[in-house]
């Protein structure tokens, strides 16, 4: 948990101590991805959210061929700019993209939910002409920022950006995973058993998005058949399952 805050805090203050020769920290992952042997099921693109997965839950990459390539803090602004190296450079079978909540935080300055919307829809495009199958993730519930208590209707806006993306996907068949419909509260924020503090989640709260982007993953991919097998057989145990991914 240690570790989680000090990422989560290293990401508030990524704005501020930005370098002019690095903006989209393109560099975080470098190493690690000259040390990729094996091309990745999935990469999974994102912020914080994205970037404390493997910590609270590092079998869930490792058992399945994963990588993670979330950086707290950052905007889909910055993910656009170092989708090339951290995800097409790796040549994985998906992308999962999950950003926005940092856009909405202000976290780069004013962006509108449209330029959020058009950054992710880029990275779609990008990952789709590259032979790269994009898997677009809706924005978590959240109903304000503790490091942006001045950013009102946050709610609002992840509701509008969620709708559109999955407009986008349905339009363009493109797989749309919802972890907003099935995490949020009544007030279409984080629950206390899935966030510690309203915006980045629990091992509960994992442990909910991994069967939620399996679950989408094979509904979108599959058989009839073959997913009601899936859906049988589901118990936690995604390695094991060869029905998806």
């Amino acid at each position: 948990m240690k570790r989680i805050i000090s990422i989560i805090a290293a990401g508030i203050l990524f704005p501020l101590i930005a370098s002019a020769q690095d903006w989209a920290n393109t560099a975080r992952y470098a190493q690690e991805n000259k040390l990729v042997s094996v091309k990745p099921k999935a990469v999974f693109m994102g912020d914080s959210i994205t970037q404390c997965w493997p910590d609270s839950d590092p079998t869930f990459f490792t058992d399945n061929n994963f990588l993670c390539r979330g950086i707290s803090g950052q905007t889909t602004s910055h993910m656009l700019c170092r989708f090339r190296k951290d995800v097409l450079a790796l040549a994985p079978e998906y992308v999962v993209i999950l950003g926005g909540t940092n856009d909405i935080a202000l976290n780069n300055g004013p962006m509108s939910v449209e330029d959020i919307y058009n950054n992710i829809i880029s990275m779609c495009e990008i990952a789709t002409v590259n032979g790269v199958v994009p898997v677009i993730c809706s924005v978590l519930p959240s109903k304000g920022y503790h490091w942006r208590p001045e950013v009102t209707d946050v709610g609002d806006q992840i509701i509008e950006l969620n709708a559109m993306l999955k407009d986008y996907a349905t339009r363009n068949q493109v797989l749309y995973v919802d972890y907003h419909s099935v995490m949020k509260d009544a007030e279409n924020g984080l629950p206390e058993d899935l966030s510690y503090d309203g915006c980045h989640v629990t091992l509960k709260g994992y442990k909910i998005m991994e069967e939620i982007v399996f679950r989408g993953v094979a509904l979108s991919t599959l058989s009839k058949v073959k997913y009601d097998i899936f859906s049988k057989h589901y118990n936690g145990n995604y390695k094991k399952d060869k029905f998806y991914f």
